[in-house]
């Protein structure tokens, strides 16, 4: 392995100040609730707002500020979204069997009652991720689902393209307000946010802390960091795919990463050429720019199965394969948040339209993790039922064990059953 490009060791974030501010913001609007969240957003949008809830009049003002075409496209994106989550839905089921006369066991899948869908403002709209969060939740049959986003300037509110995408996807309730108020007001609740019970999507540094806190007051999706992409290729791959889809990624976010793990010297040359070609037309360089330099990885494995063992050590949040023998390849590969197969698979297509979810575990977390999807907002709940007959067979056993553990009371109960 060898490193042809590396990256910039940049400090790391001030963890502990983010955290006590946090902790001071979600204090606030613990106790100030509706009042707090309309100050804070005054003073981190610059958006006077004297409600934070939406209306039906507010969401119509919105189709008719977001262009025809664009909204049929949301519409397409929702089909593709609901498609892929309804799928996956019919592979979980409910499960009863016997394992012994007079034992029945089994589990019921259970929608939580309620979760909020945090939808990330920043320098541009993000419609996608209001569909990817509600989605899988009204598939999986969550009763109550509340939505919110932070204003934007320009339009004094929640900006149309969001407001559209949360009623395509089906959102009941849509809060105008953001950052680590927001995910208190979900977690806690105000005046006008009833508390819900998971709270999911993506968001800043001071939105993760916030989750981070709330975690035990509340369920949620994951911690996530900022977004990246690692990207295996051989000798027979276009450069040009690659090299878009790397600023692609980097265009995100200054922190977002890019890595290309190859074992052409010649294609990572020609990555290189081309990105540096790309950012001097790219509306976006300025972040993918600083991005790519800061951030972005060009590593030369020895061979395929050496650029494996690395995807896998990175677990990247995305995962492209472009080689020969893909779909081998994409058999062998264990750690990621979405795999994506062959070179006209662009992670592109996974953050709009293919159907998968974007909402992914970053940092190395997809070792251990995976993004959302209905299973997100489903409990999976166990249950027994035990006859007489069954009892008979469980009784001493469960005392001898409840003995063992000094448990008296547990011991007495089980003794009790088989008398």
């Amino acid at each position: 392995m060898m490193f042809l490009k590396g990256a910039i060791n940049s400090e790391p974030a001030d963890r502990k100040k983010v955290s006590e501010q946090v902790a001071a913001l979600l204090d606030m609007v613990k106790q100030g609730g509706d009042r707090a969240i309309i100050e804070l957003t005054r003073k981190f949008d610059s958006v006077d707002v004297d409600r934070i809830r939406v209306d039906r009049s507010e969401l119509d003002k919105a189709y008719e500020a977001v262009d025809t075409q664009t909204v049929e496209s949301l519409k397409f994106a929702a089909e593709q979204i609901r498609f892929f989550a309804s799928r996956q839905l019919e592979c979980l089921k409910p499960l009863e069997c016997q394992n012994l006369p007079g034992v029945t066991l089994g589990h019921r899948l259970i929608p939580v009652e309620s979760c909020g869908a945090y939808v990330p403002g920043g320098r541009y709209p993000l419609p996608s991720s209001a569909l990817m969060s509600v989605i899988p939740a009204k598939v999986a049959g969550v009763n109550r689902i509340a939505a919110c986003s932070p204003p934007s300037r320009e339009f004094g509110g929640i900006h149309p393209a969001v407001l559209v995408a949360l009623d395509i996807a089906g959102a009941d309730e849509i809060y105008c307000m953001g950052g680590a108020q927001a995910v208190a007001a979900f977690a806690y609740g105000t005046e006008s946010v009833k508390r819900v019970d998971v709270i999911v999507g993506p968001g800043n540094r001071y939105v993760t802390e916030a989750k981070r806190q709330v975690n035990g007051e509340v369920g949620i999706d994951m911690l996530a960091g900022p977004s990246e992409v690692l990207i295996i290729a051989d000798d027979t791959a276009d450069p040009r795919f690659i090299a878009l889809d790397l600023l692609a990624q980097s265009e995100h976010d200054p922190s977002a990463r890019g890595i290309l793990v190859t074992t052409s010297r010649l294609l990572a040359e020609e990555v290189q050429i081309i990105i540096r070609r790309e950012l001097e037309k790219l509306p976006t360089a300025e972040t993918a720019s600083k991005s790519w330099d800061d951030n972005g990885l060009i590593i030369l494995a020895g061979s395929l199965e050496e650029a494996v063992e690395i995807s896998d050590a990175f677990a990247p949040e995305h995962l492209e394969i472009h080689t020969i023998c893909g779909e081998e390849l994409a058999l062998r590969v264990r750690n990621f948040g979405a795999l994506f197969i062959g070179q006209y698979a662009s992670e592109s297509f996974g953050d709009y339209v293919a159907g998968s979810n974007h909402i992914l575990p970053t940092m190395g977390c997809a070792r251990f993790s995976n993004g959302v999807w209905p299973g997100t907002f489903l409990k999976v709940a166990p249950y027994q039922q035990v006859t007489r007959e069954g009892a008979a067979l469980l009784y001493q056993h469960s005392a001898r064990l409840a003995g063992v553990e000094g448990l008296a009371a547990h011991r007495r109960a089980a003794l009790l059953r088989g008398e």
